[in-house]
């Protein structure tokens, strides 16, 4: 093995980046006398409304209380069938289990780790559904896959489409010869949004739910805090339906209203950290770099590498780059492997098991060092061969 660099410094798998114009715009908030239902959060709504094209933006606490209203705002019943990819932050599956909802696993793409036409169908047959009354895709590291074939099975079997985009803020899907943005909701009934310092912008911590369907935008707005529907009389309010505190303050929505004036900056250099992965991994033996999808978030860098051809564990080359002072991750674990609350056969999820044992997420965020990434790539390269 040749000689490794270690770094004089941590290099995490993400970061947040904060500025002095995102100061300033916290301490305005702070400063207005209203911190909570105030102007900064009616802004922040009408910003992400506006940059992502939607008819109706809500901002809340993080990116699963945007899941968790999103259910809510469709009164799934406890035999209601909601299908999501088994490989996604557990988020989704958690609160559906809490709703008493009842929802199946897909299996994914074995390179991409998405729901694919093929592993839908195969769901579909496995666990002889009839009716779907909901389905959650995900973009995986901010990459669109497989969206014509989704919207196709959408229109077919008639289900609600909810995009777990928490990793594509930013992101633009293709249809038709045309590029829209992610969480327009032309083609969809809920995207979902996290703000999560590790995500393309952050409002610290916080999430956004958007669609095109004003009775959805209704009800969320009334579930948001706590079911009240407030009457003419400031004083007096109804409880409408029984909801919960999902509110983002002023002072997380102030500083997503300045993280989003450098969207377009984020972007830009995440996509470069990509481009320059692929180009120096293209000829490393026994490894799978993603797609370079230029109007991707790139929330994640994410390869597959064959440990068995080249010898080594995963274990053993996350723990070598830790001691080097590198830190990648692994996104995500298979629902499925949290046996204690859902259970599945040994011969299930083959492709899911597949992704899982391949994938390492290396690091990326918008002021990534060029020597920093240079150390990651040399070390990797020098560990692998």
């Amino acid at each position: 093995m040749k000689k490794l660099i270690k770094s004089k410094n941590i290099i995490p798998y993400g970061k947040h980046y904060i500025d002095k114009k995102d100061n300033l715009s916290v301490m305005k908030a702070l400063n207005s006398g209203v911190i909570s239902n105030g102007s900064s959060l009616n802004f922040f709504e009408n910003k992400t409304k506006n940059y992502l094209g939607c008819k109706f933006a809500l901002a809340c606490s993080s990116g699963t209380a945007a899941l968790h209203l999103s259910f809510l705002s469709l009164d799934l019943k406890k035999d209601d069938i909601v299908i999501l990819p088994v490989i996604n932050f557990i988020a989704a599956a958690n609160i559906l289990s809490l709703m008493n909802v009842k929802f199946f696993f897909a299996d994914v793409d074995r390179y991409t780790g998405q729901i694919s036409k093929e592993t839908f169908l195969k769901c579909i047959v496995e666990n002889k559904i009839k009716k779907i009354k909901a389905v959650v895709t995900t973009y995986l590291g901010g990459n669109i896959y497989n969206y014509e074939d989704i919207l196709a099975l959408k229109k077919k079997y008639k289900f609600l489409l909810i995009e777990d985009a928490c990793h594509a803020f930013g992101s633009k899907y293709k249809l038709n010869g045309k590029y829209y943005n992610v969480g327009c909701s032309k083609h969809s009934d809920i995207s979902t949004f996290s703000f999560h310092p590790l995500k393309t912008i952050t409002t610290g911590e916080g999430g956004l739910i958007t669609t095109n369907k004003i009775n959805i935008y209704n009800k969320i707005k009334i579930l948001r805090s706590h079911g009240f529907n407030y009457k003419k009389k400031y004083w007096f309010y109804d409880l409408n339906c029984i909801g919960l505190n999902y509110r983002m303050s002023d002072i997380n929505a102030a500083l997503g209203v300045s993280q989003l004036k450098k969207i377009n900056f984020f972007l830009k250099k995440r996509y470069l950290v990509a481009k320059k992965y692929n180009d120096s991994l293209q000829n490393v033996k026994h490894i799978k770099l993603p797609e370079l999808q230029k109007h991707s978030s790139w929330h994640l860098y994410i390869i597959k590498i064959d440990f068995k051809k080249i010898g080594i564990s995963k274990d053993f080359l996350i723990k070598k780059l830790n001691t080097l002072n590198i830190f990648p991750q692994v996104h995500y674990m298979p629902s499925i492997k949290f046996k204690k609350f859902y259970n599945f056969k040994n011969n299930q999820f083959q492709n899911a098991m597949s992704y899982y044992k391949s994938c390492l997420s290396l690091p990326i965020y918008s002021h990534y060092k060029k020597r920093d990434q240079e150390t990651v790539i040399k070390n990797l390269i020098n560990i692998l061969n």
